[in-house]
C-alpha cells in the first residue's frame, strides 16, 4: 500500500507538532482551525504523552514504537523533503498517510545551485584561496574563466528544485536537458526531457551536471566510475540530492586526474564528510555542508503547504506531496 488512497470525512481532532514552530505560525493554524487542538511539543518528555490522542504528527519522522503508541494516528507530514530514513513497515501496515515538503525549499536551493555554477565560471573558490593567503592573484585569475552562455546544464531530476533550477538557468542563456522518471511532458526552460534510461547518451554533452534526486534503490550509486567517466572532459558536477547518489571514490579520482573541471557538494558519502577527506583540500570543488535547503522563509511556505493539507485531510481529498511508501519519494 503506498499511502497515497484518500479517504473520506477522516476525524482530524489533534494536531501534534514535533519541533518548536515559531510561535505566529502555531497561532495561524489555531485561528485558521478554531476546532483543531494544536499541540506544540518539540521535547520527548512533552511529545510521548500525547500520542495517544494524536491523529496527525508534524515532524522529521516517528518511529514503530510512537506509531504503535498512537492508535489514532492517520498522517504524518515531515518537515523536510527526503523520506528514506524515517519510513518503517509499520505506516504501510496501518495506512498512514505520509507527506512531505516538497517544493518548499526549491527557490532557495536553485539559487544555492547557481551560486556554485557562477563560482566555478568565475573561478571564485581560486580566488578566495588568494584572499585567505593575502595574495593578488591577477594574472593566474584571468586563466580558466568562461561564460554560462551557449553552455549545457544537463539537470538529473526534474522535479520542483530541478524546475527552478532550469528557469535560472535560463535566464544566464543556458540550454537546458533534464533527466526524469516519469513522462510528465515539456517543462518551461529545458529544451529536451528524457527518459533515466538515456542518461548515458545526453551526459557526454552537459558541461554542468546537476543532481536533484531522492535517494532510492535506483539511484543509490547512480554515478559511479562508469557514469562519471561519461561526463564531457572538464565538465562540473553537482550534488544537493544525497551523498550516496555519487560514488565518492570514483568523484575523488575523477577531480584528481582532471577528468571533471570541478565538483559543487552540498551532500556527500558519508556524510558528514570526514576531516581527513581530500575533497577538503581541492580548489576546484565547493563543500556547502548540507546547507542548500536552508532559508528563512522556509515555514512562510511550508506553512501553506500544511494548511492546505490540513483542509485536504478533514475533506477526504488526495493530500499535497504524498509519498510513495514503496517508492520512498
Amino acid at each position: 500500500m503506498s499511502g497515497s488512497e484518500a479517504a473520506p470525512n477522516r476525524m482530524l481532532k489533534t494536531l501534534l507538532i514535533r519541533f518548536p514552530l515559531q510561535d505566529q505560525h502555531v497561532q495561524r493554524l489555531r485561528d485558521r482551525f478554531p476546532d483543531l487542538d494544536v499541540a506544540v511539543a518539540p521535547n520527548d518528555a512533552d511529545f510521548l504523552p500525547l500520542l495517544p490522542r494524536a491523529d496527525a504528527i508534524v515532524g522529521w519522522g516517528v518511529s514503530a514504537e510512537e506509531i504503535a503508541a498512537a492508535p489514532n494516528l492517520r498522517w504524518i507530514q515531515t518537515v523536510g523533503a527526503g523520506v528514506e530514513d524515517i519510513i518503517v513497515p509499520e505506516m504501510a501496515a496501518r495506512g498512514i498517510i505520509l507527506t512531505n515538503n516538497s517544493g518548499v525549499h526549491a527557490p532557495n536551493i536553485a539559487e544555492h545551485l547557481m551560486a556554485m555554477i557562477l563560482a566555478f565560471a568565475r573561478r571564485l573558490p581560486f580566488q578566495i584561496r588568494g584572499q585567505l593567503a593575502h595574495e593578488w592573484r591577477d594574472t593566474s585569475g584571468r586563466q580558466g574563466l568562461f561564460e554560462l552562455g551557449g553552455q549545457t546544464l544537463l539537470v538529473v531530476g526534474l522535479g520542483d528544485i530541478g524546475q527552478a533550477l532550469a528557469q535560472r538557468a535560463l535566464a544566464f542563456g543556458m540550454n537546458v536537458v533534464g533527466v526524469r522518471r516519469r513522462d510528465r511532458g515539456p517543462v518551461e526552460g529545458v529544451s529536451e526531457v528524457v527518459g533515466l534510461e538515456a542518461l548515458p547518451r545526453v551526459l557526454p554533452n552537459a558541461h554542468h551536471v546537476a543532481i536533484c534526486l531522492p535517494l532510492t534503490v535506483q539511484t543509490r550509486g547512480l554515478f559511479d566510475r562508469a557514469t562519471i567517466l561519461r561526463m564531457r572532459p572538464g565538465a562540473f558536477l553537482y550534488n544537493i540530492g544525497r551523498g550516496p547518489i555519487v560514488e565518492t571514490t570514483a568523484l575523488v579520482d575523477s577531480l584528481e586526474s582532471g577528468h571533471l573541471g570541478g565538483a559543487g557538494l552540498d551532500v556527500t558519502d558519508p556524510e558528514p564528510l570526514p576531516a581527513d577527506s581530500p575533497l577538503w583540500d581541492m580548489e576546484n570543488v565547493i563543500i556547502t555542508s548540507h546547507t542548500s535547503g536552508a532559508t528563512p522563509r522556509y515555514w512562510d511556505r511550508a506553512i501553506v503547504v500544511l494548511e492546505s493539507n490540513i483542509e485536504r485531510f478533514r475533506s477526504g481529498a488526495e493530500l499535497l506531496n504524498v509519498v510513495d511508501l514503496d517508492l520512498r519519494y
